[in-house]
């Protein structure tokens, strides 16, 4: 089975949360067939979550798991360090004051 290429998987996922009302943006563009994809959600009230894929070696399953969660700038800065290690990475913002990002929707961790 293919995967599908970052810059594809990004801009479905955008798609998903234009449709659902859900203001997000590109922070980072990272490279496009290959890129590993952060996803920080802004809660709007000074506060962060940074999502990164983790692969499970026993199951062979693919999660979101918490890569930082605090304060809005402490965020940035993991996420920042993250950009040092990864010139390839792709950071997604996606703002809501519910904290949804569709992350946990089905086909998100294929």
């Amino acid at each position: 089975m293919s995967r599908l290429t970052s810059a594809f998987w990004v801009q479905a996922y955008l798609t998903r949360l234009r449709l659902a009302n859900i203001p997000a943006y590109v922070t980072a563009h990272g490279d496009d067939t290959a890129g590993a994809v952060l996803v920080k959600l802004a809660t709007l009230d000074g506060r962060a979550r940074a999502f990164q894929r983790s692969f499970d070696l026993m199951t062979g399953a693919r999660a979101w798991i918490t890569l930082a969660d605090g304060a809005e700038a402490e965020v940035d800065s993991a996420i920042a360090r993250q950009k040092g290690y990864d010139p390839d990475l792709w950071v997604i913002e996606v703002e809501d004051r519910a904290g949804r990002s569709l992350l946990d929707e089905p086909g998100l961790s294929d």
